[in-house]
């Protein structure tokens, strides 16, 4: 076993002991919101109200239509009734898994509260009067990138990149930069809504909402 393997082999036991207590609060069924996209709203504030880095950022989870599981990190940009919306390459990895199987998981990691919320739901693309008005609230670099990027195709280098970014801005010099027809935004519906509560023992709080026919939200509590 080379030094590398020796180093890993190594690593296991140490992380086997990193552990944390979580004992911030507590989720009882008297504080619960009726209606989930409520409580989401409510734990968001607080996120917010907690300057928790990067309070938007959450795990979005998509597959191939035979079930390949990939996931990666994406910004919430607005969420409602309908759902939580966020934007990407149409073409890239999980745009083309969503247009096969339209289905996804998002999760958010709030550490400072010791706060999970996981989002299971329907995916849908917004109107392009959405994306519109989205895409032109951005920076004009991340309105350049979002045309000079294929995204998640192979490149030979940075360089192509980069080069791609001084073709388009000079393409757009002195226009405003349209929305690329590539590009837009993308709703996860939801059906079911877990917030977790971490507390001590690892005995954490986990409640559930499910969404049934006629609507209306059930509320399960979860064993941990």
């Amino acid at each position: 076993m080379d030094k590398a393997m020796t180093k890993i082999a190594g690593t296991p036991p140490v992380i086997a002991h990193l552990r944390k207590e979580y004992a911030l609060a507590g989720l009882t069924e008297s504080d619960l919101e009726r209606n989930p996209l409520d409580q989401f709203n409510k734990w968001f504030s607080q996120a917010l109200e907690a300057d928790i880095p990067e309070p938007t950022a959450m795990t979005l989870a998509t597959s191939t239509r035979s079930g390949k599981p990939s996931a990666r990190i994406v910004l919430l940009k607005s969420f409602g009734e309908n759902g939580f919306v966020f934007f990407s390459n149409y073409g890239s990895r999980k745009g083309k898994e969503l247009a096969a199987n339209p289905y996804a998981a998002l999760v958010f990691h709030w550490t400072g509260l010791e706060r999970q919320v996981r989002i299971v739901g329907t995916v849908k693309k917004v109107s392009r009067k959405e994306s519109e008005k989205y895409f032109f609230s951005r920076p004009t670099g991340s309105r350049i990138a979002a045309w000079a990027s294929r995204q998640s195709e192979v490149i030979a280098g940075r360089t192509p990149l980069e080069e791609s970014v001084v073709q388009i801005a000079a393409k757009f010099d002195g226009r405003e930069i349209p929305l690329p027809p590539n590009w837009g935004g993308y709703r996860v519906a939801p059906t079911e809504i877990e917030f977790w509560q971490g507390r001590p023992s690892r005995l954490h709080d986990r409640i559930r909402y499910t969404r049934q026919k006629n609507k209306a939200w059930k509320i399960e509590r979860l064993s941990p």
